[in-house]
């Protein structure tokens, strides 16, 4: 799947996710990019995505006028998974709630606790 291609399934997806998801979520960007650099990724573990800032229930009240947070979608490890192209966008998906829910402030066992993971 080429890189438009894909971000056209990021943003399909974005445009699905529940109205509330929509309105409770203020300064993200959401980026595609093919892989993650050491920069992003200094294990190397080949992330599929990647939520960078500063989480809800962390924030102060001075944290207004701060930079958006990221959520980082990585295409090419998506696509090394051989799937299909419904089982690409369920992926596509599940790593863009997995990471939509760092962003509420859930860590990786309660995210794996609701089957987001």
């Amino acid at each position: 799947m080429q890189h438009v291609d894909f971000e056209e399934a990021v943003r399909e997806t974005v445009a699905g996710l529940p109205g509330w998801v929509h309105e409770a979520m203020h300064n993200v960007e959401i980026l595609v990019l093919d892989e993650a650099d050491e920069h992003l990724d200094p294990g190397g573990e080949g992330l599929l995505g990647l939520y960078t800032g500063v989480p809800l229930p962390e924030r102060e009240a001075n944290h207004a006028g701060e930079l958006p947070d990221v959520i980082y979608i990585f295409r090419l490890p998506h696509l090394e998974m051989g799937l299909s192209p419904d089982g690409l966008r369920e992926e596509i998906h599940r790593t863009l709630v997995h990471e939509i829910a760092h962003y509420f402030g859930m860590d990786d066992d309660h995210v794996e606790e609701l089957g987001w993971g």
